[in-house]
């Protein structure tokens, strides 16, 4: 890819100190104000990297490691980034090494950088409202989001958050398994704890690797004491049942913390059983990225808990709950989830287009801060999350637009048009099932749908890649021609009744995609 606006890749390598870092940063060129593209594995060093960003005033762009390269190219453009990092190698779960290759045109060592230099840099004063990094997130038009946030209110909401959710006191070990690439890693791996002094363990790998019990074992190891962790982890580990956990004490644990969608009671249950052993308070946490830490969240021992409920809202907060003409619902009641007024951690900005900001956000209910998911309110005032109400899907915590696969899949030769929702999954929460209509003449194979899975994979990432292909000879559409992907997720979960469908411009097409649907992933 021709990444114009990056004139030197940069290749950190293992073992750098902080000011050193700082010291290869500046001598790379790199001022307040710049923007640094940063593309690492989970790493001590992408910590040093982020806070050696933020100690000269610069304006750090982390890219999740799973993200393609067309992935972070369009990000590094989007945010006028001028500086790569990354990791000279990189050792998959089997130890097999990886290596980026270099070209000496505009590659460079930080171990030459720092030759030489002095270990002390001093640091870039700001002001309050200066920016502290851009994080992309999932579009609903297909193109990512940078998601600006600023420093003092940012940091100050996330070092309060950890605080108080956790229940964090000094003799406290700390565990996030999150990805600093998602918002999670950056304000509870990184910004939070370290504002609080916490110790922390930082995780690189997977938690069924070499085994099962990976995840215990370093609980014990380390005696950590407050475990923060997705619903999607714990489906996953449900499988292999209670005795992979308890072959380890967990004793040390104190507080269980989960992340990234809704948890279904069931793992809440076995979360709070086996590896809680009843004596751990949960914290569901609901929050997102532009909101910069927890929104809805109980507080450990304080707040009684209800399976799969986010509880009431963190201090400061106060949400409400719409129905579609904007009228406030009051009591039990079930619409869109809203926010009334900001708070220090809120997003500022959308990188390069504050318009889409105020329009994302702002325009379907002016005046509230809109979070694209709907909420359910019960009789004792607890908020539960019923998922996202626009073309968004979650898979195993991670956002995905629907729009951006389905430019990816249309991208290829033979294919006309293509429609993606969400089907339920076990363990991921929420699978990618696709339906694609080809151009005449082009018949649908297992090769064209691993084709298909290819490009996607990489064009956006492994994340993305479909569960489910089903070829479409029509789509469901209205007679203006805009999908009905209300029925194609019935279409995709086997649900028959349709509900209105008076509106389509060619009912016969539903049976048709009934008839062909998949009921197995690939």
């Amino acid at each position: 890819f021709n990444l114009l606006a990056v004139k030197i890749h940069l290749v950190l390598l293992l073992y750098c100190s902080l000011d050193y870092t700082f010291f290869a940063l500046l001598c790379a060129g790199v001022k307040k104000g710049d923007r640094v593209s940063i593309y690492m594995p989970m790493v001590v060093e992408l910590v040093v990297a982020m806070l050696a960003c933020v100690r000269i005033g610069a304006v750090h762009s982390i890219v999740f490691a799973g993200f393609s390269a067309e992935s972070l190219c369009e990000r590094i453009m989007d945010s006028q980034c001028s500086l790569l990092i990354t990791a000279g190698g990189l050792s998959n779960p089997h130890r097999r090494l990886t290596h980026v290759p270099w070209n000496p045109d505009v590659d460079l060592c930080w171990h030459t950088l720092v030759c030489g230099e002095s270990d002390e840099c001093e640091p870039e004063w700001c002001e309050s409202e200066d920016p502290l990094f851009v994080l992309y997130t999932s579009g609903s038009t297909g193109k990512p989001k940078g998601v600006l946030h600023t420093i003092s209110g940012y940091m100050l909401y996330t070092a309060t958050t950890f605080k108080l959710v956790f229940d964090y006191q000094p003799d406290d070990v700390y565990w996030c398994t999150a990805d600093i690439g998602w918002i999670t890693g950056h304000s509870y791996i990184t910004y939070g704890p370290l504002a609080n002094g916490a110790t922390s363990v930082l995780f690189e790998g997977l938690p069924t690797y070499p085994d099962v019990s990976r995840m215990w074992e370093i609980v014990d190891k380390y005696h950590v004491t407050k475990f923060y962790t997705a619903p999607t982890a714990i489906r996953l580990l449900m499988k292999y049942g209670s005795e992979p956990v308890q072959k380890y004490k967990r004793e040390s644990l104190k507080v269980l913390g989960t992340v990234g969608e809704p948890i279904n009671p069931e793992a809440w249950q076995w979360y709070y059983t086996v590896v809680g052993e009843k004596r751990c308070p949960i914290v569901d946490t609901f929050w997102q990225t532009e909101t910069g830490g927890h929104v809805l969240t109980p507080l450990p021992a304080a707040t009684p808990m209800k399976p799969g409920s986010a509880t009431f809202p963190f201090f400061g907060v106060v949400p409400a709950i719409l129905n579609e003409s904007g009228e406030e619902l009051e009591g039990p009641n079930e619409g869109y989830l809203v926010f009334k007024q900001p708070w220090p951690g809120v997003m500022r900005t959308v990188q390069g287009n504050h318009q889409r900001f105020e329009t994302t956000y702002f325009k379907k209910f002016p005046g509230y801060y809109v979070t694209g998911d709907g909420c359910r309110r019960d009789k004792d005032g607890y908020f539960w999350i019923t998922g996202r109400i626009d073309d968004m899907l979650n898979v195993s915590g991670h956002l995905l637009s629907t729009a951006e696969v389905e430019s990816a899949l249309v991208e290829h030769e033979v294919v006309a048009e293509a429609a993606v929702v969400g089907r339920p999954h076990p363990v991921k929460g929420e699978s990618l099932y696709c339906f694609v209509t080809l151009t005449d003449g082009v018949t649908f194979s297992r090769a064209l749908e691993t084709d298909l899975k290819k490009q996607v994979r990489e064009k956006i990432g492994a994340i993305a890649t479909p569960d489910f292909i089903q070829e479409a000879p029509t789509l469901p559409k209205t007679r203006s021609g805009k999908i009905m992907r209300r029925v194609l997720r019935k279409i995709a979960c086997d649900e028959r009744d349709m509900g209105d469908i008076s509106t389509l411009a060619d009912s016969s097409v539903v049976e048709e995609l009934f008839q062909n649907r998949c009921s197995t992933a690939v």
